[in-house]
């Protein structure tokens, strides 16, 4: 149905993420995959989607000059947020331990923004979702690191792995936009888009 309405349009993901590829497979969209390397640095004084917002759009930003009439670009960005602070993709093993063992036990949000854009316009939404995980032992985090190895995820964990299913107590929101992309509101706005 979506692939009718962007019949004669050119879709880019300015994504190496594969799971933001498997949403738009799964949506029956076909989009090329274009990558421009960004540093994703943002004013320390924004705060929870304030900086996923600003992340979508830096991402967006070295595509924009090269964009063509009937091309329309996606680029995203999700944070954990924690105590006043967001928790990116970690850098090394002990950098993901640490985080995981500060979520365990408690509470966090998981913001997850998406810019859609073209020469005429662009369009911004994004969504919250509060997780609650259970406790997990060093043990446990340990696992989940030497065997999934997280490096690539904000707050060092993907909710649609192990960890997900073993430590997630309860979410409140879209399960979709934790893994990285609130594909509803995607949806929504590229059918208006």
């Amino acid at each position: 149905m979506l692939q009718e309405k962007l019949k004669g349009h050119t879709l880019i993901l300015g994504s190496a993420s594969p799971r933001r590829k498997h949403f738009l497979n799964e949506l029956g969209l076909e989009f090329e995959v274009r990558l421009k390397s960004v540093e994703e640095n943002y004013p320390k004084d924004l705060k929870r989607a304030e900086i996923s917002d600003y992340l979508a759009l830096l991402k967006a930003k070295p595509f924009l000059d090269e964009l063509q009439p009937k091309e329309i670009l996606i680029t995203a960005d999700t944070i954990v947020w924690f105590e006043d602070q967001a928790l990116g993709k970690p850098n090394s093993e002990k950098q993901a331990f640490e985080m995981l063992r500060t979520l365990s036990s408690h509470e966090h949000e998981v913001f997850s923004s998406v810019a859609i854009s073209s020469m005429a316009k662009q369009v911004l939404v994004n969504e919250s979702t509060k997780v609650q995980f259970s406790h997990l032992t060093d043990e446990e985090i340990n696992y989940y690191i030497s065997k999934f190895k997280p490096f690539d995820k904000a707050g060092s964990y993907g909710i649609q792995e192990w960890i997900g299913l073993i430590g997630v107590e309860k979410i409140e929101g879209s399960f979709f936009n934790v893994m990285g992309f609130p594909i509803h509101l995607f949806y929504k706005e590229i059918l208006r888009f």
